[in-house]
């Protein structure tokens, strides 16, 4: 893979990336972005939804109100003070007023938190869902379901029809007015196979794969507002190979870094992606020195070289390079940290103490990795010798 990155500052100070190509050199392929910062035009301006609000959830309430959706409105702060594993874009399926009515014991704030799911779905999305795809809600361990009628001319959504759809659409909620017979949501509305007494063969993995398409489309998003700019195209670059994924854990420079000599980052990204892992903040932290991690670059693998914990002067180090930033940006399925300079890779022999001596990673709750405990005798911090 080849990457190119040309840039340069306007007079206001602001970054402008001027041209961005990365060549596949399997497929000879390349791909030209344009983007330009500009503080006229920047995503967070005061009027832009995030340049007030860190959370979309705190802005179902009003928007709800002027849809006509009084219920929901009156419940909808309870979805942003109880809701606080997702910051980002939701798409709230509104049960109308009179819908309410038909579940008279029903708890509305937890229809509400039943009836939102993360992401953005547009009816036009929800056409090309398969039958049946269940998404998961707010609410934890609860997931709604998408059927159609027989002829596709109707959408239902949890056995409501979508009567209103599309009533709302910033690009941070979408909303869509649904009517029928509602109640909540079964504990095993995620498993099919949980709900009856017939035996399933496995199913391909089509409601995850349409789970992580939003997931994808919510980070690049958040990063694009972030400061992590490149990032978000590098990812809407490899778009259709991290789809196959079930989640991922993604170490990052910021636009700044790799506009100050991390160019390499762009080229090399698959080698900071670990696939199918979470690794939220905390789990990382428990990871020991000696900890091995896979990426999606074959035969390419990361190590943790300095255990976190140490403090400000003893920060994490993976690769002998400092993780500057934990839980940069995350989602359900996508989570992000910040570097001081890309990975390096390291040769075999550089990484042969950490081997053969030690535990499994189960220790810190990890599966499929590597954790052994044998030390390196003495640290070398490869980015003291660039200046770092």
């Amino acid at each position: 893979m080849r990457t190119e990155v040309s840039f340069g500052i306007n007079v206001k100070g602001i970054f402008v990336i001027s041209r961005i190509m990365i060549t596949d050199s399997l497929t000879e392929t390349a791909t030209i972005a344009t983007a330009i910062h500009d503080a006229s035009t920047s995503m967070l301006s005061p009027s832009s939804p995030f340049g007030e609000h860190a959370d979309p959830s705190s802005l179902s309430g009003p928007i709800l109100s002027n849809l006509g959706f009084q219920e929901l409105s009156t419940a909808a702060q309870s979805l942003s003070t109880t809701t606080t594993a997702w910051r980002g874009p939701i798409t709230i399926f509104a049960p109308t007023d009179s819908t309410l009515l038909t579940c008279p014991s029903c708890s509305v704030p937890h229809l509400l938190q039943e009836h939102t799911v993360p992401g953005l779905y547009s009816l036009h999305y929800l056409g090309k869902l398969a039958f049946g795809t269940k998404i998961e809600t707010l609410a934890p361990d609860r997931c709604i379901t998408i059927t159609y009628a027989a002829n596709d001319s109707k959408i239902f959504v949890g056995g409501a029809e979508i009567t209103r759809p599309d009533l709302y659409n910033d690009g941070f909620v979408v909303v869509h007015g649904i009517q029928g017979f509602i109640s909540h949501l079964s504990p095993f509305s995620c498993s099919v196979e949980r709900m009856t007494s017939f035996s399933f063969l496995p199913t391909p993995p089509v409601a995850e794969f349409n789970i992580m398409r939003p997931m994808l489309k919510d980070a690049m998003l958040r990063l694009r507002i972030s400061g992590y700019s490149v990032l978000a195209f590098a990812l809407r670059f490899k778009y259709t190979e991290l789809l196959d994924l079930r989640n991922m854990t993604v170490f990052a420079l910021d636009d700044t870094s790799i506009f100050s000599g991390g160019h390499k980052f762009i080229s090399d990204l698959r080698f900071h992606i670990v696939p199918n892992r979470l690794l939220m903040a905390a789990d990382l932290e428990r990871l020991p020195p000696g900890t091995v991690l896979p990426t999606i670059e074959r035969g390419q693998k990361l190590l943790v070289t300095t255990a976190s914990g140490g403090g400000p002067l003893s920060p994490m180090r993976i690769n002998y390079v400092k993780v500057k930033s934990l839980d940069v940006m995350h989602n359900q399925k996508i989570v992000v940290h910040g570097l001081t300079k890309p990975f390096p890779h390291i040769q075999p022999t550089a990484s042969a103490g950490f081997s053969q001596i030690g535990q499994s990673a189960g220790n810190a709750g990890i599966n499929e990795m590597e954790a052994p405990t044998a030390g390196i005798g003495s640290t070398v911090e490869i980015e003291d010798h660039h200046g770092l």
